[in-house]
C-alpha cells in the first residue's frame, strides 16, 4: 500500500446528517448504527473531499496515509448495485465511453435523488430588465487567452508576475459581478472537476507555479459537492510544487451571491 489523500471522520464532531453519504457520488460514506459517517470500503474513497463542504459540524478532513488505491471501477459497480444507472454515471473515473452512454440512456438523471447533488434542476427567480428599468452592462477583465486549464501553457508570459484566479466553469454564468469583484487584475484558469478529464490537472498547475512569479492564488468555485474538487486539486498542486503560497477559496452560491 502506498500513502494517499483518503476522508477522515471524527465521530465526535459527527451528527448524523447524512449529508456527505449524499454528496459522495462514489458511496464510500454510510451511517452506521450509532448514526456516525463511517467509509464503506476505502477503495471506493477517491479523496477528492466532495463530501467536504457539506458537513455542517467539520467532522470530515482530508488526510494523507497508507491505503489502498482509489478503484473507479469498484466504485462504479458498487453504485450501479445499490444506487441504479443513473447515480453510476456519476461516479470519478469512470471511463468516458460509460458517463456518455449513461447520459444518453437517462436525460431525466439530474432530477432523481440519486444523482449528482450538484446535477438538480434549479429555477433562480430574478426582476426582470423592465423592473430594474434599465439593462445592466460592464466591461470585460480578462486578459489573457485561452483560459481553460487543458489550453493554457504554463510558459505563457503573461503567468509570471500575476495574481492567478482558477475558476470553476460555472461560477462566472453564476456571479454576475465575476469580471469586476473577482477576475479583475488577476490571469485566469478554468476547469471544471466533474466533466473534465483532470488526469494531468496537478502536475499542470504545479508547472505554472514553479516557473512563474505568482504573487496571489485565487480559486473559485460553487456551493455543489462536486464543485469543491477543484479546490483540492489545487491543494494538491500547491503542495506537489513546494511554492509557500496561500489559497483562498470563494465559494459562490447557485443564486449567484458569494457564500465565503
Amino acid at each position: 500500500m502506498a500513502k494517499r489523500k483518503i476522508i477522515e471522520i471524527d465521530r465526535d464532531k459527527c451528527n448524523g446528517c447524512g449529508l456527505c453519504t449524499e454528496a459522495c457520488a462514489e458511496g464510500a460514506l454510510v451511517l452506521d448504527e450509532e448514526n456516525k459517517a463511517v467509509l464503506v470500503k476505502e477503495i471506493y474513497c477517491d479523496g477528492m473531499g466532495a463530501c467536504l463542504d457539506v458537513c455542517p459540524t467539520d467532522a470530515l478532513k482530508i488526510i494523507e496515509r497508507e491505503s489502498e488505491g482509489y478503484d473507479a471501477q469498484a466504485a462504479y459497480q458498487y453504485i450501479l448495485k445499490t444506487r441504479g444507472k443513473e447515480a453510476a454515471a456519476y461516479v470519478h473515473g469512470i471511463e468516458k465511453k460509460n458517463q456518455a452512454q449513461h447520459k444518453r440512456e437517462s436525460a431525466a438523471a439530474c432530477h432523481t435523488p440519486a444523482g449528482c447533488p450538484g446535477s438538480i434542476a434549479r429555477e433562480i427567480q430574478r426582476p426582470s430588465s423592465s423592473v430594474l428599468g434599465r439593462t445592466v452592462s460592464g466591461s470585460s477583465e480578462l486578459s489573457q487567452w485561452p483560459i481553460q486549464l487543458h489550453l493554457v501553457s504554463p510558459y505563457a508570459p503573461y503567468f509570471n508576475e500575476s495574481d492567478l484566479l482558477i475558476a470553476a466553469d460555472c461560477t462566472a454564468f453564476a456571479l454576475g459581478s465575476f469580471h469586476q469583484d473577482l477576475l479583475k487584475g488577476k490571469k485566469l484558469v478554468i476547469a471544471c472537476p466533474k466533466l473534465d478529464d483532470t488526469s494531468g490537472y496537478v502536475e499542470k498547475i504545479v508547472e505554472i507555479l514553479r516557473n512563474n512569479t505568482v504573487y496571489s492564488l485565487t480559486v473559485a468555485i460553487m456551493t455543489v459537492p462536486c464543485c469543491s474538487g477543484l479546490y483540492r486539486i489545487v491543494e494538491r498542486a500547491v503542495e506537489a510544487s513546494g511554492i509557500n503560497i496561500n489559497i483562498k477559496k470563494v465559494v459562490i452560491g447557485i443564486d449567484g451571491q458569494i457564500v465565503s
